[in-house]
Parts: structure tokens; C-alpha cells; sequence
């Protein structure tokens, strides 16, 4: 019961889609979604594969809770090769089309090959059929979703597509649901245009079935109830989104600011939810319009925004002047502090055009801070830039940038390499401030120690999402640990990053680990999915899911060596704020964390580590 039991192969070489049964035994140890898509991809593809070639697959994973009623329970993640890093990619999405995949009657979409022309997956309760997708390769995702809408005539169909960003290669590319939700980092999106495949769209209604209905309604409305009572949960986001970090962040100097140069930005305040919700003066309106929910949620951390219609960005542009998903923090800081622009509208339309066309802004405007710095530092030129004067704070080359990446041309198809490969081919690699091949997001290590461990060991690369030491190291959740110090960071690095994997691979939000601990989780997914699901139980899965994760990179050819942060981070120390003089300390935690993984000291799981996971 939670899984449908069944698997849909869609072999993109023949044009065909299969039905097949879901390994149940896998599925008992590596739960749903992220960790079981993992495994059959770890089963299934080469991890020295290139992750553009056809011999490369790419999973969209549902996990049991998702589609039923527990809050949060319309995630779906994307796992395969990343295009970006070479990695192991698992991408987790919200909005609507998770559940409309469940309830369409399957657990995982298994897609392989290469298709000889553009296709799109057209899949309605358990039939699927690969259609010609020519009318809309070209087009942008909002454009693609309203043709495909059009065209079966059903609004209620939900698309998950590519824009014209993952159609040209640009490495950070993503895959957009819903029209803003994305499975947006690693590049599965460049991995899914690879394949010639434009588009999913589902139709759903089949249901969701669980293992106790009674038992599973009680565990459900008890988790709600708590998360209703939180006062992050409850009140923070649903007023203010997850933009309620960025004056926070700021504040502790731990924002990274012009290319992790600074820590603090005085711009801060200029981008933040505060800001969000204010009238301009042009106008009187508000950036803000509205918040908005995911299927299921009962938090409601989405923002809905619209352009102050006489910005330079929007003049003559109608599609820009419609309401859409606003600025959460990630974005917003990547886009703003990364870039040194503090242009609320110049980065909220820069946010829509990486939803339009398929881009990571995470990727994107830490690229583009890094292209800054080498415009500065005279590295790069205003006439290979193509004319864009690319200095810290302009919000004209934010935004051209913007436009010319989600097409994949002129200087943007230099940013669509991603900072590393651009940083490489300038010969200032040290400029680059990625793990793995991926860029940071919105928090400095210096000033929060336990995330530059966590960016150094997350498996897909930097990623906040993984270890969001955060939550303890700034707000106390679900206890108070100092920043500034490692001391313990390693076991609460490894917590965190067990715990995520399960939640990841339950099929709900992470967001609702602000109130909830796995005490809340595992009785809901004991009460829906057969077996003895308990505290314990899961944070073994989520232990096996991690060193299964890692067991692929080292075979792609990943080493503790890439275990790593940029010089910036461990030589050069904050200039300012609490963390002030202090760089991170990588050199005291690794260690201490490879021992508490069971992993020698090259960082690899011992015979030991993967017998008791059953490796």
C-alpha cells in the first residue's frame, strides 16, 4: 500500500512505454523517491557514463506518502547522472504534477535512450504514449505548458518541461512543473533535452491507497496540528516565505556578497520579504502579491509576484507583466547578493526568466557573480562580453544576462557553462565557488561552520538542502548550536543528512522539518506503507541511501579529495560581522565526520560501513 507497485519504462530509442512491476524488496530498504530511484539507477547505468549520452537515464520518482493527504505530499524528485557535475543528481519538485503522476497509477517514470526527433510523454491514469513535440521544441516552458494544455484540451493536465535553456545545453537547466515549481539544481534539465524529450504531461485520478486509513488520518492530523503550532511553520513562512532569511542572514554576517568577496550586504535590505511587501512608490503596489501553497501543503511558503509595469525589464514585454512565482531566498540572493544588485524588480524578472526558459538560478547568478569578478579583476573583457559591462551592482547586466543564458547565446552561453567551467576556461579556477562542479547557495561558511562541512560532503554537489545545519546553527531548531565553532558539527552534518534523505525519499517537504522530527513522520509512514516503519528503521534507510549515493560517485571517478571548499572559504577570512576573522574549519570536521560515517580516512565506506547497511 502508499506505492502503486508499478513502474513505467519509456525506452525513448524505440518509442516505446512498458509497464513493470515495482521492486518491492528495494523498496523496503531504500523507502520511495529519492532513494529508491537511486538505487535502480545505480543498478542500471554505468557511473562513468556521460551524462548526455543516451546510455545515461533519468528517473522522475514519486515517494509513498506523496498524493495522499499528509501535509506537503506532492513531491517528485528527477535522479540521474547530473549534466552540471558528473554526480549522482536527485532534483525535488512541488506543485501539483508529483500527485498527478501517483495518481496516474505510478511510482516512477524510467526514461532511457536517446529519441530521434523531439517527443513529449503524454501519460493519462496508466495510458502512456510518446507524442511528436515539434510544435513546441523552441518554445519556453510556459508556452510549452499552455500548448500542451491547448492542445488535449484539459486544463488540469500538469507538465513538467524544459525550456529552451535545457534544449541548448546550458548545464544548469532544469525541469519546470506548474509553470515556477522546479526540479531545479545539477542540470537534469540539460540531461532531459539530451534525450530529445520536451515534456510530461499527466492526467491522474485513479487515487492513492494506504496500508490503515483510520490509523493514517489520525498520524496525519496530529503531524498537521504541529505544524500549524510552529511558529516558523505556522506564522514565518506562510507571511514571509523562506525571504525571511535574508535580512537575518545578513545580519550575522553569513550572506555571501559579490562572489563570497564580503559576507555582509548592504543591499540586503533593498531584496528582502520586508521589501517584498512594501508598496512602491512608482505605483503603490507591492512586489507581493500573494503567497501560495504546493499540493497538500498546509504552509503555504510560495511567493506570487508581479513587475512594477514601467521597469525597463518589462516595457513591451506582456508575459512579464502577468503575476507570477515570486522571489523565494535562494533566488533572491543568488540574483541579488552574489551579483551585488539590489534592483528588487531587475532580480524578481531575472527570477522569471529562469522559470520561463528552465534555469537554476542558484547556478545562474552565482555564475554570473563569478563572470563579475573576472570582468573586474580584467580577466574578461567588454568585448568578449559582447558589450555588457559586467561589474558588481548592475542590474542591465543581470538581466540582458538573464536572457541571453535562457537562449543560450552570446556571452550567456559562456555563463551556461556553469562557474567552474567558466573559471576554467579563464585559467582562475580559485574563483569558482562551487563543490563538485556545483555553485553554492545563500549562506557563507565562515559564518556558519557546520554548512561549509555540508557543501563539502553533500553528494550532489554544494547544497544547503542536504544539511540545513542552519536550522540549528541560526534558529535553534531543533536545538541551538553556536556558528562559529566546529565543535560538533560532524555528527550534526551526518544527522541532518540522514534524516533529509528520508524525508526526501518519503515524498514530502523538507520545510516541514522545521516542526517535525522524524517522531512525527514515521508514524505516517508506518500507518500507510507496509512493513515496521519506525524512528529507528528510517534512519538506517536514510544512512544506506547516503552511502549508496556515495558509492556511485567514487566508481564515476570522485575522491575524498573533492570532499572540498574554495581557498576563499579556508585562507581568506571574513571581513566583518561575528564571523570576523574566522575562515571555515573543513581541515577539523572532515575527519571526524569520515569516522562517524564508518568511512576510512580517504572517505571511503569501509567493508564494515557497507555490510551493516547491506550494501
Amino acid at each position: 500500500m502508499a506505492w502503486t507497485g508499478k513502474i513505467l519504462r519509456v525506452d525513448l530509442n524505440r518509442g516505446t512505454c512498458k509497464d513493470e512491476p515495482l521492486n518491492m524488496k528495494w523498496a523496503m530498504k531504500y523507502l520511495g523517491q529519492r532513494g529508491l530511484a537511486t538505487k535502480y539507477l545505480v543498478e542500471e547505468v554505468d557511473p562513468k557514463v556521460d551524462p548526455l549520452s543516451p546510455n545515461n537515464k533519468m528517473i522522475m520518482a514519486t515517494g509513498p506518502l506523496t498524493g495522499t493527504c499528509a501535509s506537503t505530499a506532492g513531491r517528485y524528485s528527477v535522479i540521474t547522472k547530473g549534466a552540471l557535475t558528473g554526480a549522482i543528481a536527485c532534483s525535488n519538485s512541488g506543485g501539483f504534477f508529483g500527485n498527478e503522476m501517483k495518481n496516474a497509477g505510478y511510482d516512477m517514470i524510467i526514461f532511457e535512450g536517446r529519441a530521434k526527433k523531439p517527443v513529449y510523454l503524454f501519460l493519462e491514469d496508466g495510458n502512456a504514449k510518446l507524442l511528436d513535440a515539434k510544435a513546441f521544441w523552441g518554445s519556453s516552458v510556459w508556452d510549452t505548458e499552455d500548448g500542451i494544455k491547448k492542445k488535449h484540451g484539459d486544463p488540469l493536465i500538469r507538465v513538467a518541461s524544459i525550456g529552451i535553456a535545457g534544449e541548448k545545453g546550458v548545464k544548469f537547466a532544469c525541469i519546470v512543473n506548474d509553470m515556477h515549481r522546479a526540479a531545479g539544481r545539477s542540470g537534469v534539465g540539460t540531461v532531459m533535452g539530451s534525450k530529445n524529450l520536451k515534456a510530461v504531461a499527466i492526467r491522474g485520478t485513479l487515487g492513492v491507497k494506504v496500508k490503515s486509513p483510520k490509523k493514517f488520518m489520525k498520524a496525519v492530523a496530529a503531524g498537521k496540528k504541529v505544524l500549524a503550532d510552529n511558529a516558523v511553520t505556522g506564522q514565518g513562512l506562510p507571511a514571509m516565505g523562506t525571504q525571511v532569511l535574508m535580512n537575518v542572514i545578513n545580519e550575522i554576517g553569513a550572506l555571501p556578497t559579490r562572489n563570497h568577496l564580503d559576507v555582509k550586504f548592504k543591499g540586503a535590505k533593498n531584496i528582502s520579504a520586508e521589501a517584498m511587501a512594501e508598496p512602491r512608490k512608482s505605483d503603490g503596489k507591492a512586489n507581493l502579491i500573494r503567497n501560495a501553497a504546493c499540493f497538500g501543503c498546509t504552509i503555504g511558503c510560495g511567493r506570487v509576484s508581479a513587475i512594477d509595469r514601467t521597469h525597463y525589464t518589462v516595457v513591451n514585454r506582456p508575459q512579464y507583466q502577468k503575476a507570477s512565482g515570486g522571489l523565494e531566498y535562494e533566488a533572491a540572493w543568488a540574483l541579488g547578493a552574489a551579483t551585488g544588485v539590489d534592483d528588487l524588480d531587475a532580480l524578481t524578472f531575472a527570477n522569471f526568466i529562469c522559470n520561463e526558459q528552465g534555469m537554476d538560478p542558484i547556478s545562474f547568478g552565482a555564475t554570473v557573480g563569478a563572470a563579475m569578478e573576472l570582468y573586474e579583476t580584467g580577466v574578461i573583457t567588454k568585448k568578449q562580453t559582447g558589450g555588457i559591462e559586467l561589474k558588481f551592482g548592475s542590474a542591465r547586466a543581470l538581466t540582458d544576462l538573464a536572457e541571453l543564458t535562457g537562449k543560450g547565446e552570446g556571452f550567456g552561453a559562456e555563463i551556461g557553462l556553469g562557474s567552474k567551467r567558466l573559471c576554467e576556461k579563464y585559467k582562475r579556477p580559485e574563483l569558482a565557488m562551487q563543490v563538485k562542479g556545483q555553485e553554492f547557495p545563500a549562506y557563507d561558511s565562515r559564518g556558519i561552520q557546520g554548512m561549509g562541512l555540508g557543501y563539502a560532503t553533500a553528494n550532489r554537489g554544494a547544497c544547503h538542502l542536504r544539511s540545513y545545519t542552519v536550522a540549528s546553527e541560526v534558529l535553534g531548531i531543533p536545538e541551538k548550536t553556536d556558528p562559529l565553532t566546529t565543535d560538533g558539527k560532524a555528527g550534526l552534518v551526518k544527522a541532518f543528512q540522514d534524516a533529509t534523505a528520508v524525508v526526501d525519499s518519503a515524498g514530502i517537504c523538507v520545510f516541514t522539518t522545521f516542526a517535525w522530527t522524524l517522531n512525527d513522520i514515521a508514524p505516517q509512514i508506518d500507518a500507510a506503507c507496509e512493513g515496521n516503519w519506525t524512528v529507528e528503521k528510517l534512519l538506517e534507510v536514510g544512512e544506506r541511501i547516503w552511502n549508496l549515493e556515495r558509492q556511485f560517485n567514487l566508481a564515476a571517478g570522485f575522491t575524498g579529495k573533492d570532499d572540498n571548499l574554495p581557498k576563499r572559504l579556508l585562507k581568506e577570512a571574513a571581513k566583518v560581522g561575528p564571523a570576523k576573522g574566522l575562515v571555515n574549519g573543513l581541515d577539523k570536521m572532515l575527519p571526524e565526520y569520515y569516522q562517524l560515517r564508518g568511512w576510512t580516512k580517504d572517505g571511503v565506506p569501509s567493508n564494515k560501513t557497507i555490510s551493516r547497511l547491506a550494501l
